[in-house]
């Protein structure tokens, strides 16, 4: 199977697929002819007399001012060269990647008027790993990521740099190293190329391929803790939850049953005295679930930025570029933080669920240890998930509320998505570390359950959490065990289906 660029309809899993290079992807002759016919259109309105943004007049503020043709391709390459002011650590080099698959897409729909020669050349950083880096701030997400944009595509240019076998190396040696010859930009292409919302996107797309998984272990995690506690299963009777029919919680319903099937733990206390349980063990589908509707929001609309075009101007015609406002953020920084909440709540309940596990109620001792006293057993890990917790609650105000103009006043409401992406994916890998803590204390619990048995894959994840840290009979060092842990929730080693 091949994907085609500017033809096919990409998703979120077939992004990482070309990026992890289980899915080959190419331009076909359609898409070529395409760029081939817009990039004739834009030549045609470079060679006129009339004033055309991006095309023969400068930026910004200054789109007022006409460009001699004369001046048409240092005004290109000047305009990377003067966005390129990013600062902050390098992002993630599949962040990068990904960023460039976006753009080639995007510029394959013959709507940016771009040579057909310098999608090539970003074709080939892809195959061939060349990945340029970007500085992680700098944009206000709109008029496009510019910063980070720039930086993607200063090596072009023969400038910037490359990250080279985990080195971060001058752009020039990169080219050499493959025999290529830097690019000269021409009319409209360095616009085309810094214009666009591919570092919001890009940050959106390895969000959501972390929070699917997260979205199931939070299932998972919770599951493991009711067995622990020895909670009830009732709250997730299909009956209960037809009768309110969110889409998320009726899946998170339906996955807590199956994560109780045949649990002879779960079936062994129907008939005992207690009414109901405190509402993180309760309510999981109502909580999960919702965060799961915020993912699907964001899927949807990550899926249509993804096979849009977002640069600016938009050429329609020999006569006829629109500038128009497709580069702005707002669509995406809205959902994005939105999901920040969304990631952030799944970590809120999953810390009480933690603290449910220590007060020591229906048969657990106090702080999971059997020796309390001389032991403070696991009391101190929950330190860490409130800490967690309130850093990302303190990470869930929305930078799309946000707009502080830019631009002479030109670019004066912009959408800081830029932000709402970085935040999602900082909200996320603090998630993943409180999952080890709870998944740590589910253990422990389950433990002291024995010889109850459990389902199928909650005896498989408990399995696998032995098999990395052995259940606590006296206070030892924990930040071991619990970076192991964390280590199995980035792998995804955990079985959540």
């Amino acid at each position: 199977m091949t994907f085609k660029y500017g033809i096919d309809h990409l998703t979120v899993e077939k992004i990482i697929a070309i990026a992890d290079g289980n899915l080959k992807a190419e331009i076909t002759s359609e898409a070529k002819e395409k760029v081939t016919e817009c990039r004739r259109k834009v030549e045609t309105m470079a060679s006129g007399n009339k004033a055309v943004y991006g095309i023969n007049t400068g930026f910004g503020p200054l789109c007022d001012v006409q460009i001699t043709p004369e001046e048409t391709n240092k005004l290109q390459e000047n305009l990377l060269i003067t966005h390129a002011v990013g600062v902050g650590n390098p992002i993630d080099k599949e962040l990068s990647k990904i960023m460039m698959i976006c753009k080639v897409h995007a510029l394959c729909q013959g709507f940016s008027g771009v040579r057909l020669e310098l999608i090539e050349r970003i074709l080939f950083f892809i195959e061939n790993d060349l990945l340029p880096v970007v500085p992680e701030q700098g944009s206000v997400g709109a008029s496009g990521d510019l910063a980070p944009l720039s930086h993607l595509f200063l090596p072009l240019l023969g400038e910037g740099e490359f990250w080279i076998d985990n080195e971060i190396l001058p752009a020039k040696i990169g080219l050499e190293k493959h025999n290529l010859q830097s690019i000269t930009l021409q009319a409209k292409e360095g616009l085309g190329l810094i214009n666009g919302t591919q570092f919001i996107l890009a940050h959106a797309i390895v969000g959501l391929k972390k929070m699917k998984y997260l979205l199931d272990l939070a299932d998972v995690c919770g599951a493991m803790s009711i067995e622990g506690y020895q909670g009830s299963a009732s709250p997730f009777k299909s009956q209960l939850h037809e009768i309110r029919p969110f889409k998320g919680n009726i899946k998170v319903a339906k996955r807590m049953r199956m994560l109780f099937d045949n649990s002879q733990n779960i079936n062994s206390h129907e008939s005992c005295e207690r009414v109901q349980d405190p509402y993180s063990m309760r309510c999981i589908p109502q909580v999960h679930g919702a965060s799961r509707n915020a993912y699907y929001h964001l899927n949807e609309l990550a899926e249509i930025e993804m096979n849009s075009v977002t640069d600016n101007p938009i050429v329609l015609s020999e006569t006829e570029a629109i500038s128009g406002g497709n580069f702005h953020g707002q669509p995406l920084a809205m959902a994005l933080d939105y999901c920040s909440i969304a990631a952030s709540e799944l970590g809120n309940i999953s810390d009480r669920r933690c603290y449910l596990l220590l007060e020591g109620k229906f048969g657990l001792p106090r702080l999971l240890t059997s020796g309390g006293g001389l032991n403070s057993g696991f009391m101190i890990p929950q330190y860490t998930t409130a800490a967690l917790v309130t850093e990302n609650k303190s990470l869930c105000f929305p930078p799309s509320a946000d707009s502080i103009p830019t631009s002479l006043g030109q670019e004066d409401h912009v959408s800081m998505g830029s932000i709402s992406g970085r935040q999602f994916n900082q909200i996320l890998g603090n998630l993943e570390k409180i999952f080890a803590i709870e998944l740590m204390y589910a253990a422990q619990a389950m433990d002291f359950r024995r010889p109850n048995t459990f389902s199928e894959i909650i005896e498989r994840n408990h399995q696998i959490i032995r098999e990395k840290v052995d259940k606590l009979e006296e206070d030892r060092i924990l930040k071991d065990d619990i970076n192991k842990l964390i280590q199995l929730v980035k792998n995804q080693s955990f079985i959540v289906k």
